[in-house]
């Protein structure tokens, strides 16, 4: 009985399946239509909270300089956040994923920098202003509650944005992270398949 297996010569025979472009093509295109979505529904949102933001201080006239900059504060955080976000909807628009492979995957590279600088110092920065304004925004009516239910108020408050900052944040930190880097994990597979 020969012992001898030669291995290389094993690799060399396997059969390798060819990558599907067509489901990459795909997965592509879904990816972009997603986030475009997200980018609208952003924007709507956006808007809509900020006329609401416009509507409750033309309304109710608030008479302390606190919660005028409250809403400042809290308007300005989401416009500066939106405002970054969407210099994403003219990268993910001007993407066309039937250009090279090679520089598809460098696009996407790019995208996945961009949302890295997004998921870290821009929204640190959009929950501290946030965060401040709404405390600010509060102080007014918090003043006329009793200390106990001003307590509460900010208790509950405060515990939704640490909520929201330790628990949800990084969900869709990883959930947006996962996408991305699995079509790149696609992509350099099929570049390395059509280079060999």
């Amino acid at each position: 009985m020969d012992n001898n297996i030669d291995f290389k010569d094993l690799w060399k025979k396997q059969i390798t399946g060819q990558p599907n472009i067509e489901d990459l093509l795909e997965r592509v295109k879904q990816f972009k239509k997603a986030s475009l979505q997200s980018l609208w529904k952003a924007n709507i949102l956006f808007t809509a909270t900020t006329a609401f933001m416009i509507f409750v201080w033309y309304y109710y006239q608030p008479q302390f300089m606190s919660t005028k900059i409250g809403i400042i504060l809290v308007i300005l955080a989401m416009a500066i956040y939106m405002g970054l976000y969407n210099r994403l909807l003219n990268t993910y628009k001007n993407s066309d994923a039937t250009q090279a492979n090679h520089e598809y995957l460098q696009e996407l590279i790019f995208i996945r920098k961009k949302q890295q600088f997004m998921q870290s110092t821009v929204l640190s920065w959009y929950f501290i202003l946030l965060m401040v304004g709404i405390c600010l925004y509060m102080y007014e009516y918090a003043s006329r509650m009793t200390v106990f239910y001003a307590l509460i108020t900010y208790g509950v408050t405060l515990l939704w944005i640490g909520f929201s900052w330790f628990y949800l944040r990084p969900k869709q930190i990883q959930k947006q992270r996962k996408k991305v880097n699995s079509l790149i994990e696609k992509f350099e597979e099929v570049n390395g398949q059509l280079e060999s």
